[in-house]
């Protein structure tokens, strides 16, 4: 199965749910032109326009395109396997590409051209070493990020995500994780602030606002 049948069957079954990663990115982007790489149904681009803040959406899906402009927002079809952008250099404010570069055997090609698009970029990745995935794999079972109805390619953890942001010569600018049992009052603290320390471990995503060394 081609990654564009993958992407045409999930999205013509499911629609995003509002999570921890749209909350995080739409902290980040305060003002500009957005770029949303792998816009899925648009629910990003959505809360953006509730903003006043305008973007584009691409991505490989037909179905996830149709959805977007169903809802009115601007969507366009592009192979990000391909990883050439058709745009200028600087031509957005900001890229935001939500958990899309575990779905590519090469993401640093992807965020090398992100980042010469926009002047700063915007990527969350799942973490592949957390604590339950470890846990998962302790009793036999294969954690929920590996298994195939995710698509997933490459596997991130900090480490990895550290190594590929430092290889395209970007720098962190925010950097905000989430945990589990974050939600429950003593113990939600504990693994918050597990996540700070031991992010490998304990931190579910990671949630990146990057820009150029240069800039």
């Amino acid at each position: 199965m081609s990654v564009k049948v993958f992407e045409n069957n999930r999205w013509q079954a499911d629609d995003q749910q509002f999570e921890f990663r749209h909350k995080k990115a739409l902290e980040m982007i305060d003002h500009g032109k957005v770029l949303d790489l792998g816009c899925g149904d648009g629910l990003l681009l959505e809360k953006l326009k509730e903003n006043g803040i305008d973007g584009l959406g691409l991505d490989i899906s037909d179905q996830a395109v149709k959805k977007c402009r169903a809802r009115g927002l601007s969507a366009e079809l592009i192979n990000l396997e391909n990883s050439v952008l058709p745009f200028s250099a600087n031509e957005f404010k900001f890229v935001a590409m939500l958990d899309i570069l575990e779905h590519l055997y090469y993401p640093k090609a992807l965020l090398l051209e992100a980042s010469r698009v926009a002047d700063k970029v915007i990527f969350s990745v799942p973490n592949f070493s957390s604590l339950p995935a470890r846990m998962q794999t302790l009793f036999g079972l294969v954690p929920e990020n590996n298994t195939a109805k995710k698509g997933h390619i490459y596997w991130f953890n900090y480490s990895v995500l550290l190594k590929i942001i430092k290889q395209s010569d970007l720098e962190i600018l925010r950097l905000e994780t989430n945990t589990i049992w974050e939600k429950k009052k003593i113990i939600g603290l504990i693994t918050k602030f597990l996540s700070k320390i031991w992010p490998n471990m304990f931190a579910l995503s990671f949630v990146a606002c990057c820009g150029r060394k240069n800039v």
